[in-house]
């Protein structure tokens, strides 16, 4: 290690080389590097140049600060590491969180927030606040173990004006990055999981790729040498492997290997902030769960059925909860459409596999087995999945007792393909011939008729069924008073409402209006809540609109909750040709969301769909209630609830909104053509070699070259042109494009590792009628990358 420190000239010079106990005491910088010209590098200290760089003067201002707090040394990460040596790189890395540890002081420094302003009296106000937690600080991958590492943090503005420590700021720092407030006091990381501490790391960013990986070491506890060049996967696999070693030979590296579906899981980052049940509602439902599962009897499947909106995910999650927290949860998969690896079956059991030999180590050995002798299992039929990645290896199991594990499937009717519904159903009910351990598989579902007959194709003896919405309706109002109750208590509290809001009769007629629906509260809670200031005028919006309609089905009144969010999102005080416009533009970007294929965030829809941030912004602005739209805007945009997708796509129950879901997609399709068609070019990568290969440069270059939205167009443009239901002509905008872009298109896949993607779209577009002397084109493609 090299410490910095000013000689008796006041030039800034290097130490050199310390170890161990001869190390000072010292401060050290935490800050986000500018372009790699301004900063102050290692060779520039050693030629004695650098000081006319404009990240010169944070190095400066670090120094004067160390020394003010009686400290004559400290320590800059952009110019005390020589990075022309892997050796000393490598090692820096590995240590970097020891030496944070090590600190006297580090000193924050945020070129992002401006110096506190002084009022009238002269007395330092709190303006800045507001774009703390925004500073750009926060999203960087390395900045975590800086702020967790060091005992004393002190945070400094643009100017070096100080703002506060970490602990004075430790609630604006909480809001910013959800790490417990426990960890931010220095509690021992070691105390909290390693899936929570990794995903501290959610929504950071790195310059290289395999630094988001390498930036965790030291929270996560673990030695492990730089690689760069082999990318932010393979890192992380390294990573994984030093956390949770293989027990028996390098053939359990190949369950890493398996397809899985990292948003599906009850607990995924994507997961966090929804739901479980409120502690005193569906206590009756939950017990005979709970039952069940600990029950003995050969009903090994319990089936919740329940209409949209009734709140199965929510006793799913749950459910999960309770069985994980007790070392007894299988694993979980909650199926989603439109999330692309949790909406059909291809890695359901190949996740499930992944869990299971996490959460019942025993099983590691046989699943890693299995994947040994037949490597090619995540492209096989989903029943031999299910048996050589599952059941077999669960029929191998000896204990001295009966070991009992349960897996929750949430969303069943939300996985794409009745075929593999059935299937599923099928293969699950083979659980049966477990003797050594005990499966339970608990299932939620609306009643769609794949589910209905592939339940009934199961005996009797075999499942237990549910139906969420025949519960008695007073016990379900009860639920769902107490829920409003505390919802809109905690909002009252938060606007200082007073102790009368919103009162008992307000509560009777919101159940009343609810009608037995849990989405319908929740929605109405969220929207009250956005309104911050105005949620009482939110309330008497919500009373006045349902109050309105004598229709009393449960759908009816979801209909209403929607339709008050969505018309609130309109201003009454627009003119007629703006409110049109508005219009427009809700249904234009709303639509698209809700048939994306797969989810992306709100600079990505602008992106797509041809639209500033501004205007996506300003739709999105008051549809918090229905929309979850994360702070970070390069996070994906999603539907709190499925149902929202299906109301906006009937035309019967969605009114003036209502969104053609063939028309939708074919916007999209159009959309996407449009911008691939303005994106790729020859050599998108500019590598000027033929032969390069993927795997050797994966690197920042993919997000550069090929931003979220792109990649999106490019892997879906042809599954929206076939659900629109057009057909592609001669002359027409495919075909315009593909004989101006096809081979840039193909090579634009290649680098995203989807060739065979491609392919098969070109060989489904045959189908579309276009001209006969494409297929002779991507037929050459074809012999060409067979080396014919």
């Amino acid at each position: 290690m090299r410490l910095l420190e000013y000689n008796t000239f006041s030039q800034l010079i290097l130490t050199e080389e310390l170890i161990g106990e001869k190390i000072p005491k010292y401060a050290i910088l935490s800050h986000t590097w500018g372009a790699s010209s301004e900063e102050v590098t290692f060779k520039d200290l050693i030629d004695g140049t650098g000081s006319n760089k404009s990240g010169y003067n944070k190095i400066r201002l670090c120094g004067e600060q160390a020394r003010h707090d009686g400290l004559r040394y400290f320590w800059v990460d952009s110019c005390c590491i020589d990075k022309s040596s892997s050796a000393i790189l490598s090692e820096a890395i590995i240590s970097m969180f020891r030496w944070y540890h090590n600190a006297v002081k580090c000193y924050v420094y945020l070129a992002d927030v401006s110096r506190p302003v002084s009022n009238a009296n002269g007395e330092s106000t709190r303006f800045w606040e507001s774009t703390f937690g925004k500073s750009k600080w926060f999203t960087r991958g390395w900045t975590l173990q800086e702020l967790l590492a060091p005992a004393s943090v002190e945070f400094y503005s643009k100017d070096w004006e100080y703002l506060g420590d970490k602990r004075s700021l430790e609630r604006h720092i909480h809001g910013a990055t959800s790490i417990p407030t426990r960890a931010l006091q220095g509690g021992l990381l070691s105390s909290f999981s390693i899936d929570e501490r990794l995903g501290w790391s959610k929504g950071r960013n790195t310059t290289r790729e395999e630094d988001k990986v390498y930036s965790l070491l030291g929270i996560v506890d673990v030695q492990m040498s730089s690689r760069y060049g082999e990318g932010e996967t393979n890192a992380f696999r390294r990573l994984w492997r030093k956390i949770d070693p293989p027990s028996n030979g390098p053939e359990n590296d190949l369950i890493h290997d398996l397809p899985y579906a990292v948003e599906a899981p009850f607990n995924s980052y994507n997961h966090q902030y929804e739901p479980t049940c409120h502690p005193d509602t569906r206590v009756d439902l939950l017990q005979d769960i709970y039952n069940w599962s600990d029950g003995r009897d050969e009903r090994h499947i319990f089936l919740l059925n329940g209409l949209a909106g009734t709140g199965k995910s929510t006793i799913a999650r749950t459910i999960a909860r309770k069985y994980s927290e007790q070392g007894h949860l299988g694993a979980s998969f909650f199926f989603s459409r439109g999330v692309q690896d949790a909406s059909h079956a291809s890695r359901f059991f190949t996740s499930l596999a992944v869990q299971l030999s996490k959460n019942v180590p025993r099983l590691q050995h046989y699943i890693s087995d299995a994947v040994f002798k037949n490597k090619d299992i995540a492209n096989q039929a989903l029943s031999d999945q299910w048996r050589q990645l599952i059941l077999r290896p669960l029929l191998k199991l000896h204990s001295e007792s009966l070991q009992s594990y349960i897996i929750v499937v949430d969303a069943l009717d939300e996985c794409e393909g009745d075929k593999d519904v059935r299937t599923i159903l099928q293969l699950l009910a083979e659980a049966r011939s477990l003797n050594k351990v005990r499966l339970r598989v608990f299932l939620t579902s609306r009643p769609e008729t794949p589910i209905r007959h592939g339940i009934c194709a199961i005996p009797r003896s075999e499942h237990q069924d549910f139906v969420l919405h025949t519960i008695q309706p007073s016990i379900v109002n009860h639920d769902i008073s107490l829920f409003l109750e505390y919802n809109l208590g905690k909002i009252g509290q938060e606007w200082t409402l007073g102790i009368s809001w919103p009162g008992e009769q307000v509560l009777r007629q919101l159940v009343t209006y609810a009608s037995g629906l849990f989405i319908w509260a929740a929605t109405a809670c969220r929207f009250i809540r956005e309104g911050k200031r105005f949620a009482r005028k939110r309330l008497d919006t919500i009373l006045k609109g349902s109050s309105s309609s004598t229709i009393t089905e449960p759908e009816k009144h979801l209909n209403g909750i929607y339709l008050t969010v969505l018309k609130h999102s309109i201003s009454s005080v627009y003119s007629d040709e703006e409110k049109k416009m508005a219009y427009d533009i809700l249904k234009h970007t709303v639509g698209s969301i809700v048939v994306l294929l797969s989810p992306l965030s709100a600079l990505s829809v602008s992106m797509l769909l041809h639209l500033s941030k501004e205007v996506v912004d300003q739709t999105f602005e008051d549809l918090y209630a229905i929309l979850d739209i994360p702070e970070n805007p390069t996070r994906p945009l999603r539907l709190h609830h499925p149902s929202f997708r299906d109301f906006l796509l009937n035309k019967e129950r969605c009114e003036e909104f209502w969104v053609d879901e063939k028309e939708a997609h074919q916007k999209l399709a159009t959309c996407c053509i449009k911008l691939i068609s303005h994106t790729l070019k020859k050599d998108i990568y500019e590598m000027r070699a033929p032969g390069s290969q993927v795997s050797q440069n994966k690197s920042t270059r993919v997000e550069k070259c090929l931003p979220p939205e792109v990649q999106y167009a490019c892997l879906y443009w042809v599954q929206h042109l076939q659900k629109s239901g057009s057909k592609a002509y001669d002359d027409g905008e495919v075909h315009r494009f593909l004989q101006a872009h096809l081979l840039h298109w193909l090579e634009a896949l290649g680098w995203l590792g989807k060739t065979s993607e491609g392919i098969q779209a070109l060989l489904s577009l045959e189908a579309y009628d276009l001209v006969s002397y494409l297929f002779i084109v991507y037929r050459s493609l074809i012999n060409l990358s067979l080396g014919q």
